[in-house]
């Protein structure tokens, strides 16, 4: 089903939204290096600037993880693939995970969406990850010990999977069956991505739980600077043209503004602060002198 138009004088944009957040027009996506704090290059007397090196545009209503395989490629066709890519919890799935290092060699450094089973939402019951997969025998077995009776890989909505139902027979009589599911038909049935997938996806949840892990992704925070760089800088968030290609053209001249203004500072010795103070911590900083 094709976005309805938002606009009787732009056919390109979009409808978009996030979260309490809506608006018409186009998404921007923005790359940029992240090397981490620490000192400078033995020839430079501040750091090394972050440089975008990837400006990709949308419609708005293009979901994020649309667009992680598109940069992949784009990056690849300039050289410029990095080792690990850190991104917002919006672009990564479980297939991609898996996906972007086998085909690029690239680990993603991302938080992946926790699971929104019922009994994982409630916090009571056993949800997937109670469940034991053995992907050699096709089968899988519950935290009561049960075995699966069947195994069935299909494909849902352009994804592949593997169902794996539990009897009734064994299900039906469970003294824990409340807590495993409140199903009509008295069984269990869970849905697992395949092998690969599922193991990167499980160890993916597993290490992001880590103070290591967490420490490691607060690189990706440099982003969020960039972005408000483009806003105050280029006025990054109002399309002055008509059109996904103009407006594609204009990000690319507000990356290639803010990496000028970051090359120069740095040519000169002048470290930029990308930090932000609000209105309210200036207020009290004046105050206070």
């Amino acid at each position: 089903m094709t976005p309805e138009f938002a606009s009787p004088y732009d056919t390109d944009a979009r409808c978009g939204g996030k979260r309490d957040t809506f608006w018409n027009g186009y998404k921007v996506h923005v790359s940029e290096t992240c090397e981490r704090p620490g000192t400078p290059p033995a020839d430079a007397t501040v750091p090394r600037p972050n440089l975008i090196t990837n400006v990709a545009t949308t419609d708005a209503s293009v979901p994020d993880v649309a667009m992680t395989e598109p940069i992949h490629q784009a990056l690849d066709g300039r050289g410029l693939l990095p080792g690990e890519h850190y991104l917002d919890s919006g672009y990564p799935s479980a297939e991609l995970m898996s996906g972007s290092l086998a085909d690029f060699g690239i680990t993603l450094i991302t938080p992946l969406l926790a699971d929104h089973s019922p009994q994982a939402r409630a916090g009571t019951g056993f949800d997937r990850a109670a469940f034991t997969i053995d992907f050699d025998r096709e089968q899988a077995t519950c935290p009561q010990g049960q075995t699966s009776s069947s195994w069935n890989p299909v494909t849902q909505r352009g994804t592949d999977t593997i169902v794996i139902t539990f009897a009734t027979a064994t299900c039906g009589p469970c003294p824990v069956r409340e807590q495993c599911t409140t199903s009509r038909t008295r069984r269990r049935q869970i849905t697992v991505h395949p092998r690969a997938v599922h193991e990167a996806q499980r160890a993916a949840r597993a290490d992001q739980e880590t103070k290591d892990w967490q420490a490691k992704y607060a690189l990706r925070a440099g982003v969020e600077g960039t972005i408000r760089q483009g806003i105050a800088v280029t006025d990054l968030r109002h399309a002055r043209y008509r059109g996904l290609a103009k407006t594609h053209l204009q990000h690319v001249f507000s990356a290639v503004a803010l990496n000028l203004i970051r090359l120069d500072a740095w040519w000169n010795g002048h470290p930029l602060d990308r930090t932000r103070t609000s209105h309210l911590t200036r207020l009290e900083l004046a105050l206070a002198a």
